[in-house]
C-alpha cells in the first residue's frame, strides 16, 4: 500500500512492517523507513502511484487534495480517506486503517496511547491561546481541529475555537489585542522556533511544541500528553 498521510504512514509502518511500498516526501517517521517516495502529501506524483499498483492508498481529507485523490480513483486505485478532526475520531481511524492494512490485532502502541489521553497532566485552571500554524500571511488554529481537541485535553483553549473558519487568516495585532493568555508554536507546518515566533508576541509566554505531538495522529499520540504538557509548564501554564 501507499500512505500519502506522515502520521499513518508511521501507524502503518510500526504495526505491519513490509506493508508499504512507498510513501511522501514528508513522512519521516519511522527514522530510516526505506520506501520509495512519491512527492508531497498536496502534490503527490499520481501516476508514479499508479505505477506501483498498490492494493490501497491511504490519504486523509485534510492533508490532500480532491484532485489527486480522484485521479487515483480513476487509475483503478483503491483509496481510503480519512477523517480527523478529534482524538476519539483519530483512534477510530487508526482503528479502520490497520484493519484495511491487514493487521489482526491490535497494536500495543495504540492502547498505550488511548490510556495515556485518558488522564493527562492536569493544570490549575484553564488558559487560552493562540496557535498560529502559519507566518506570511498569518494563520492560526480555528474552529473544529484535531490540534485544538488536544489542547483542550490539557486545559489550554484555542483562542479561535468559534471562528468561522477551520485555519482563518487572522492580523497579527488583532491576535495579540484578543489578549490571549499564551501562545501556542508547533514546528510543522511553519518551523517556529525560539528565533521565529516569539518575537511577534511580546509579553506573553510563547509554548514551543513538535508539530508531531500535535498535530499527528499514531504512535506519537502515545508521549504527546506529557511532551505538551511539559512544553507548557515550561512558561508557567
Amino acid at each position: 500500500m501507499v500512505s500519502l498521510v506522515p502520521s499513518l504512514t508511521e501507524a502503518v509502518a510500526v504495526s505491519a512492517p513490509g506493508a508499504l511500498i512507498a510513501a511522501t516526501d514528508w513522512c519521516t517517521h519511522p527514522p530510516g523507513l526505506d520506501v520509495p517516495r512519491i512527492g508531497g502529501t498536496k502534490n503527490p506524483k499520481t501516476a508514479r502511484i499508479a505505477g506501483l499498483a498498490p492494493d490501497l492508498v491511504i490519504a486523509n481529507e485534510e492533508e490532500n487534495r480532491p484532485p489527486d485523490l480522484d485521479a487515483l480513483r480513476a487509475a483503478g486505485l483503491d483509496v481510503l480517506v480519512t477523517h480527523v478532526r478529534t482524538l476519539p475520531q483519530a483512534f477510530a481511524e487508526l482503528d479502520r486503517v490497520l484493519a484495511a492494512c491487514g493487521v489482526r490485532s491490535r497494536p500495543g502502541w495504540l492502547d498505550a496511547a488511548e490510556a495515556a489521553w485518558e488522564a493527562p497532566p492536569p493544570f490549575p485552571e484553564p488558559r487560552t491561546a493562540v496557535v498560529p500554524i502559519w507566518r506570511r500571511p498569518w494563520m492560526v488554529l480555528g474552529r473544529d481541529t484535531f490540534a485544538g481537541d488536544l489542547l483542550a485535553r490539557l486545559g489550554v483553549r484555542n483562542l479561535y475555537a468559534d471562528h468561522s473558519e477551520r485555519y482563518p487568516r487572522v492580523p497579527l495585532d488583532e491576535s495579540r489585542a484578543a489578549r490571549p493568555d499564551l501562545v501556542v508554536l508547533p514546528d510543522e507546518p511553519y518551523r517556529f522556533s525560539a528565533d521565529d515566533g516569539p518575537e511577534a508576541f511580546p509579553g506573553l509566554p510563547c509554548a514551543l511544541v513538535g508539530g508531531r505531538h500535535l498535530t499527528w495522529y499514531g504512535p506519537s499520540l502515545t508521549e504527546a500528553p506529557e511532551a505538551l504538557g511539559r512544553a507548557l509548564r515550561e512558561i508557567g501554564v
